[in-house]
């Protein structure tokens, strides 16, 4: 280290780095050391939002108003930009919206509005130019910063995946959605229903941004509407009264049958043997036959009392034969007395010394 780097670090000083210079920062940036970003503090009057950003709703005056008090406070999370040149390098068209500001804001958005709301002079920020590599990168990291939001609403998801999508596609380039689709981590089939949100009518989407309307239903109603185009707001909303109907009766009817059935419903089971046209067949097992009867119970119950329904099942489908397993035959144990099944030699054996000859017996 030289003496130039250990300037600042002694006790005196309390120990504290003065930070590197413009040479040792760039040569540790070509290594690797540190990231090409690092965190800075401009003035609010020198960045301004990118109008790419999707999220729309920022908060009440109020809500904007504590959340800025609470920056005046401490800045846990910086913004995020990029340089000017860096950005109409990729979108020139929008020169006249940046104006004189020498920064674009990517992310933080919502910090920036209410540090202006009440009067804030600068804030944290991180210029990160890699960001502005291309246009994919650039609205990707746009959607990805705000997908996992909670006030991130339906309509302004859906806007962002539409920006996405026309940014992959270029000029004709069929496979946009499925390249938007790789990028998020999503299936095709999500990124073609969120496009299909914005084919609703203003008011629907409205309903859908406030919560009022559920994604499913406001699915629904883009396939009714691709279904039949031209449909106005109150036919696809009377649309959906009839469904939510139908819904409700077909849940009322599945509370009803598990309700019956907890109550003392009889599952009865009625075996009956089949036989074929020739005859009996050898070995034929029994089958068991099922209808099913809503008939009441007659015994046990009283004129006033609901009696409950009896379940009869039958089974009319032929039962499966299982495959034999081919059974290895058992032997008994052998006796001691019982003659061998096949002759055996007797081996005679001399011993040197006298005495009595030994036979032994091989099978």
């Amino acid at each position: 280290m030289k003496a130039a780097d250990r300037l600042g670090t002694g006790s005196s000083f309390n120990k504290v780095p003065r930070g590197r210079s413009d040479r040792g920062r760039a040569k540790a940036v070509a290594q690797g050391d540190v990231p090409s970003y690092e965190l800075v503090r401009l003035r609010l009057r020198e960045v301004k939002p990118t109008p790419l950003n999707p999220r729309r709703n920022f908060g009440t005056d109020e809500q904007k108003a504590r959340f800025g008090e609470e920056l005046r406070a401490v800045q846990l999370a910086a913004c995020v930009a990029v340089s000017r040149d860096a950005y109409l390098s990729l979108w020139p068209e929008h020169a006249d919206h940046v104006g004189g500001a020498d920064y674009v804001l990517v992310n933080g958005e919502r910090r920036y509005r209410s540090a202006d709301h009440v009067g804030l002079e600068a804030l944290d920020f991180v210029v990160r130019n890699d960001l502005a590599s291309s246009r994919e990168d650039f609205v990707d990291f746009l959607l990805k910063e705000n997908l996992d939001r909670e006030d991130f609403d339906l309509v302004e998801r859906a806007r962002g995946v539409q920006a996405l999508v026309e940014v992959c596609a270029g000029e004709g380039d069929a496979g946009a959605q499925t390249r938007a689709a790789e990028r998020l981590g999503k299936s095709k089939a999500w990124v073609t229903n969120q496009l299909a949100l914005l084919t609703l009518p203003e008011g629907i989407q409205e309903k859908l941004s406030a919560g009022v309307l559920p994604e499913r239903e406001g699915r629904l109603l883009a396939r009714r509407l691709k279904a039949q185009p031209g449909l106005s707001s109150a036919d696809l909303m009377e649309h959906l009264a009839s469904h939510r109907e139908a819904e409700a009766q077909k849940r009322d009817e599945e509370k009803k049958l598990l309700r019956a059935a907890k109550s003392g419903g009889v599952l009865t089971a009625v075996n009956t043997e089949t036989v074929s046209a020739g005859g009996p067949t050898n070995g034929q097992p029994s089958v068991l036959t099922a209808v099913n009867t809503s008939e009441s119970l007659a015994e046990g119950t009283k004129p006033g009392d609901e009696a409950p329904e009896v379940l009869t099942a039958v089974n009319t489908s032929a039962p499966r034969r299982c495959p034999r397993a081919r059974r290895q035959p058992t032997r008994a144990p052998r006796s001691p007395n019982r003659p061998l099944s096949r002759p055996c030699r007797l081996r005679v054996a001399r011993r040197s010394t006298p005495g009595r000859l030994r036979s032994t017996r091989r099978s």
